[in-house]
């Protein structure tokens, strides 16, 4: 009797097992449609952008204006998603925040289409292969990685500064040197925020929660990896000759 009934456990175990990763499969795979519809819609806000030649010349006259809305909204971005009172307010904060850097980054992509288009393709190559990697192994390891994605999170705080202060200096080799490390870092971030993203997962959510949560990770993936591909693309141009 005892045995029949530990292996009733068993079998119940296994199935909740199953249960378990197969949602917890379906979670993740909606943040990364979500991630890349959110790029996807970018690209389309970027183009839209370099067609305006008026509302391209005035994003290209005040940068620094975009990329302030940016970093606000990359902080307030995800508690306003996880405190939204629906699903749709949700949506409306992230494809703001894709539109936003659709509009940020159209100078520096038209830019790129005069001089070396191929540039475009081989950057974002390298950082879906680079980001993808990393993402896997946040996904997939044991280890916790909080600590190291911590350390990197403090550390990025000074390369932000060192940018701030290189757009006055404008130095192509202090540039290089700030997106190099802005690539090893933000690999790092990335599969620490991948993982936290995993653990969120949480087959007892109410099912409002449990719409916007992957949201929440295409929000906080997608930051990286728009950020990931323009340092990547300045280390091309860099390495490639281009100022």
């Amino acid at each position: 009797m005892a045995d029949f009934r530990q292996n009733q456990m068993d079998q119940a175990t296994g199935r909740a097992g199953v249960e378990y990763d197969a949602g917890l499969r379906s979670y993740m795979l909606g943040v990364y449609n979500y991630m890349s519809l959110g790029i996807a819609g970018t690209a389309i806000v970027t183009f839209a952008t370099m067609s305006s030649p008026a509302f391209l010349s005035f994003v290209a006259g005040v940068p620094w204006l975009f990329f302030v809305l940016l970093i606000g909204a990359s902080m307030f971005g995800p508690s306003m998603i996880m405190n939204a009172r629906s699903t749709t307010m949700a949506h409306v904060a992230f494809w703001g925040y894709a539109a936003l850097w659709g509009v940020a980054i159209a100078p520096m992509i038209y830019a790129y289409l005069n001089i070396r288009p191929e540039l475009l393709i081989q950057a974002f190559g390298i950082t879906s292969l680079l980001f993808g990697s990393m993402s896997v192994l946040g996904y997939t390891t044991k280890k916790n990685l909080s600590g190291i994605g911590q350390f990197a999170a403090m550390v990025m705080i000074g390369v932000l500064i060192a940018m701030v202060v290189n757009y006055f200096l404008a130095s192509t080799m202090f540039s290089l040197i700030i997106s190099c490390a802005y690539v090893l870092l933000i690999s790092a971030i990335t599969a620490w925020e991948t993982q936290t993203v995993k653990n969120m997962y949480s087959e007892n959510d109410h099912s409002s929660v449990a719409s916007r949560k992957p949201i929440f990770g295409a929000f906080i993936l997608y930051g990286s990896f728009i950020s990931m591909f323009i340092h990547v693309l300045n280390i091309l141009g860099i390495m490639g000759g281009d100022d």
